[in-house]
């Protein structure tokens, strides 16, 4: 006990030349040292409670943190996304099988129509990897910009014989044969943009918003069977996909919950093929903030 004083004496007398008066409290230095700020009172002076201090028979020390500046841009690395994808279906199934896109082979399986595309709703998943997501002070870190780059991968599992090939022309057709597992997988390179609203900044637990707008890039897709007849297939191509994804997102946050969502504000499939298919997700978001 006795060197901490003599250190902290030390430390006062050293600074008696920069000392500055405290604006709350009469004849008192200050002495700021790193994140500390070191207070020299009489000894007859009060002492605010929840300090470190330090006496001597002549005065008495006050040490106080200092609170840091919060910076204006935090980053989150590594986010995770799991949840339910599913389309909604505005296609005219009359004018689109007077397409070339949706094929008749054997006229005993008959015409691809909206049944075709009956999805297994528990088995239809979402995953997405967010590499990173920045968030950007605009006004007292109440408002912010959050924006990132990251890997979103659909799932469609179909409950149907519906299947995609690419030659000559990419097509779709009801299948000969049924399958245990028929599945459409596409992925998209992703960067969100979205204005987030945090209600409590100084603390995880409040509530929170963000909405905005992605845009995604076509990586990959394939249509993966599995049948007792064929065994295990995996057909990669585009299937005449848009290579453009822009979708509006929201996001709502209550402490360490977070729940996400999307809609595709463009087809999933071109123009040519006359289907109108708008793919959406829900599900949770595994992130800091």
């Amino acid at each position: 006990m006795k060197r901490l004083v003599c250190l902290l004496a030390l430390v006062w007398i050293g600074g008696k030349g920069i000392a500055q008066t405290d604006s709350t409290t009469a004849n008192t230095d200050t002495v700021k040292v790193g994140n500390f700020i070191i207070i020299k009172k009489n000894k007859g002076n009060t002492v605010t409670e929840n300090t470190d201090r330090h006496r001597n028979n002549s005065f008495e020390f006050k040490v106080e943190r200092r609170a840091r500046k919060r910076s204006n841009i935090s980053t989150n690395w590594w986010i995770m996304d799991l949840g339910f994808a599913n389309m909604r279906d505005q296609t005219d199934y009359t004018s689109a099988q007077a397409g070339n896109y949706l094929k008749v082979l054997r006229p005993a399986d008959g015409a691809v129509n909206q049944n075709s595309f009956k999805l297994v709703n528990g088995k239809s998943s979402n995953v997405n990897i967010w590499f990173f997501m920045q968030k950007l002070n605009v006004s007292k870190h109440i408002v912010n910009l959050k924006y990132g780059l990251g890997l979103e991968m659909y799932n469609y599992r179909f409950d149907t014989r519906l299947s995609f090939r690419k030659d000559p022309e990419p097509y779709a057709f009801n299948d000969s044969i049924g399958f245990s597992k028929n599945k459409l997988y596409v992925a998209y390179l992703t960067v969100p943009f979205m204005i987030n609203f945090n209600t409590t900044p100084d603390s995880r637990r409040g509530l929170s918003f963000s909405a905005g707008i992605s845009a995604g890039y076509l990586l990959n897709s394939l249509n993966k069977q599995i049948s007792a007849g064929r065994g295990k297939q995996k057909i990669k191509g585009d299937f005449n996909f848009e290579p453009w994804r822009l979708a509006t997102i929201a996001e709502i946050g209550l402490g360490p919950v977070r729940l996400y969502g999307s809609y595709s504000l463009n087809r999933l499939q071109r123009d040519v093929t006359r289907i109108e298919q708008y793919p959406y997700t829900v599900g949770i978001r595994f992130s800091n903030w």
